[in-house]
């Protein structure tokens, strides 16, 4: 297990609520839902990034849809509001 440090900050007490209910409803402890929501915000901007990074990658190489199909997406899409 890698070492354990301890952050704090400050929240609204709406939101400490809120997540003491939710802890006490799951069975589990604040802690762990905050490490739990901490990990998937981090994984969740991480993906974000590799994405962006991959389009970026494509941007350079000059991989790009053409003005012509973009329209036709865009038309597509509007159709099937």
């Amino acid at each position: 297990m890698s070492e354990l440090k301890t952050v704090s900050f400050r929240v609204a007490a709406e939101t400490v609520d809120t997540l003491d209910a939710l802890a006490a409803t799951m069975d589990r402890d604040r802690t762990y839902l905050l490490n739990q929501a901490v990990e998937h915000y981090l994984d969740l901007n991480q993906y974000h990034i590799q994405l962006i990074e991959k389009g970026v990658r494509a941007a350079d190489a000059g991989d790009f849809v053409s003005d012509v199909q973009m329209k036709k997406l865009i038309t597509r899409m509007r159709r099937g509001k």
